[in-house]
């Protein structure tokens, strides 16, 4: 069933075209990747399917009945204090609807009116059909599953929040709320490794249709199964996955290479017969052929990727085997130690990539690496022949004030106008753009910025913290075929996994103050450490049945006041409280082994990957016997709830 289809649209403004003639049908259940250059219209979309914009031309037709929910980049939170309030925002009124409950069973101990009960009776009726009971825990589950405490959630002031942590609040506000539709615009910006593993995981298993614009190509091959690809004025709908859209585009762009050159072909023979018949005797025809050729629709050529950067790195000198020695480094923020006793050695020519959760410290360790924050304990050497260049994801390098001509020209005082043009050309700064002052630039604008300044440092060895944050997926591209084809030292901190798969060839994992060091590829790692994110999904799963578990024993007791004093009343009391002890018993279990099993130091040597499998069919075990124990409680509690009527 068709829910949103697009026909032949498009979006002027001004004498400018952003895009047009894009045709394209979102089915009920679709999972679209929308992809393409910064600033090519893919936002502007998603403002044509909600009815924020309309089209310049074509048509944009929506299913009635669709709810459809926008995440946007920039999100607010109106009239919301904390954090949970933040999530659970949609559900406003069905919450407030709970806290009359909790006053009506209060009230009815001293009302016992028939009026009272009818009331409470349909209020209650309403708040389960509506499903009440399960709202706390959904927004809960999601909670955990972004990464804040939901305990915590519900005192923690709204204002405290990063920009970061503001950004996986609105997304799990999204995903909380009801919708049919869900447009998600960059929903991994903010999200590390595990965080984007279990955002996989809760849209593969979402009924609602998903559209996600995203630079994360190892997301979209995860979760979608077509690609728009905005690309010269127009976007391309493709079936599959990213990977299977990168070889449809492949065969698509060279057919309509082919197809170019052999009209070329007909046209430079048309235009030859012309040349030589417009005034002999076969004039008539060649006036005929002309006709002809003038009203023939002109192909174009190659689908190019104008604007998109050309990026090459090199080293301008070998430098040292010994990169950076670390020994005994604690590293501390504020009084919180971040990483302790670390001790490494890095060689020339290694590809590390750092890897661990939000706020484990990563960005402070690649600080204290390059000197810009000095250890709490113990030191970081660099090698005396070492040039060091640093991509700070905060942009820091980036001369603010100046124009991106002077950027250049300060950095290459003897270059002439030619060349530093030359060069911003490179990263898609052409004509009077390179008079603009760095003030005004986008993101992504900045970022090819700065990798057009790390391009002229000629360092041995890169730091890179997050270097795809705000690039498109081009641009991506050309970065990871840059840095493989680079002949120095890198490393590397990113929650890209399409590009720690390519590049990295050894792996620092940084978990509860400690790094373990994996000598192999992060693609070894993943399979390697398969228990491991096996573990988080279960626990994911469980989360949110346990979190739906409280939620109903905190509902239930509130009710406790209408509880009849009968013997089979209090039988089925203790049963209820039985089958809890047997939850907590299995729930309990479940956290031990997974413990174990988010160690990194558990998938450093066979026996450990060997062990971890046998960890991994006890939880499996473990999680059964949870579910089993789970489903037993249910029936007690509603036993108990016929015992109290």
């Amino acid at each position: 069933m068709s829910l949103i289809a697009l026909s032949g649209v498009g979006v002027e403004f001004g004498a400018t075209t952003l895009f047009k003639d894009i045709t394209f049908t979102i089915a009920r259940g679709d999972r679209w990747g929308i992809v393409g250059r910064n600033g090519i219209g893919k936002t502007t979309l998603f403002k044509l399917i909600t009815g924020a914009q309309q089209p310049t031309s074509g048509q944009v037709s929506r299913s009635g009945a669709a709810r459809i929910s926008l995440l946007e980049q920039h999100r607010t939170f109106e009239g919301a204090e904390t954090v949970w309030a933040a999530a659970a925002g949609p559900f406003a009124e069905l919450l407030a609807l709970e806290q009359s409950l909790s006053h009506q069973a209060e009230a009815l101990g001293s009302d016992p009116s028939d009026q009272a009960m009818a009331k409470y009776s349909r209020d209650l009726e309403r708040f389960q059909h509506e499903g009440g009971y399960e709202i706390a825990a959904k927004v809960d589950a999601v909670l955990h599953g972004l990464g804040f405490d939901p305990d915590k959630a519900r005192s923690q002031p709204l204002a405290q929040l990063s920009g970061g942590e503001r950004g996986r609040l609105g997304l799990a506000q999204q995903l909380a709320a009801p919708a049919d539709v869900l447009l998600l615009d960059e929903p991994t910006n903010h999200l590390d490794l595990e965080t984007t593993a279990w955002l996989e995981e809760y849209l593969r298993g979402l009924e609602a249709t998903v559209v996600v614009v995203s630079h994360d190509r190892a997301f979209l091959d995860a979760i979608a199964d077509h690609i728009l690809h905005f690309e010269n004025g127009t976007a391309f709908p493709y079936t599959g996955g990213y990977e299977s859209f990168v070889t449809q585009r492949t065969e698509r762009r060279l057919a309509d290479q082919r197809a170019y050159d052999k009209q070329r072909k007909v046209i430079a023979a048309e235009e030859d017969y012309i040349r030589r018949n417009i005034a002999g005797q076969n004039t008539k025809q060649a006036k005929g052929r002309r006709k002809r050729l003038a009203r023939l629709p002109r192909l174009s050529g190659l689908a190019g990727e104008g604007g998109v950067m050309s990026l090459a790195l090199r080293a301008a000198e070998r430098g040292g085997d010994q990169v950076v020695v670390a020994e005994k480094v604690n590293v501390a923020v504020e009084g919180r130690t971040l990483l302790r006793d670390f001790s490494a050695r890095v060689v020339r020519g290694d590809v590390i990539g750092l890897i661990g959760p939000n706020g484990a410290g990563k960005t402070t360790l690649l600080r204290t690496i390059v000197g810009e924050r000095a250890p709490e304990r113990g030191e970081v050497r660099v090698g005396g022949s070492i040039n060091l260049a640093y991509y700070d994801q905060q942009l820091g390098n980036v001369p603010m004030g100046k124009t991106l001509y002077d950027v250049i020209a300060d950095l290459r005082p003897t270059w002439g106008r030619g060349p530093i043009q030359g060069h911003l050309g490179r990263f898609g700064f052409s004509g009077d753009s390179v008079l603009r002052t760095t003030n005004v630039l986008s993101g992504g604008e900045r970022a090819r910025l700065a990798l057009a300044i790390m391009m002229l440092t000629g360092a041995n060895l890169l730091v890179l913290d997050e270097p795809t944050n705000h690039l498109d997926v081009e641009s991506i591209e050309v970065l990871e075929e840059a840095v493989e084809g680079y002949d120095g030292t890198v490393i590397l901190v990113s929650h890209d996994r399409a590009l720690l798969r390519a590049l990295v060839k050894r792996v620092w994992v940084l978990h509860h103050e400690h790094i373990t060091d994996f000598p192999g590829t992060f693609e070894e790692w993943e399979t390697a450490s398969a228990e491991r994110a096996h573990a988080a999904s279960v626990t994911a799963a469980e989360e949110a049945e346990l979190r739906r578990v409280h939620e109903r024993q905190k509902t239930s007791r509130k009710n406790d006041t209408r509880e009849k004093d009968g013997r089979g009343a209090r039988e089925a009391k203790r049963a209820v409280e039985t089958a809890e002890t047997e939850v907590s018993k299995h729930e309990a279990r479940v956290g031990e082994l997974t413990r174990k099993l988010e160690d990194p130091e558990l998938y450093t040597t066979a026996d450990g990957t060997k062990k971890a499998k046998t960890l991994g069919g006890e939880l499996d075990a473990a999680k059964r016997a949870l579910d089993k124990a789970i489903t037993a409680w249910e029936k007690a509690v509603e036993a108990a709830e016929r015992a109290a009527v």
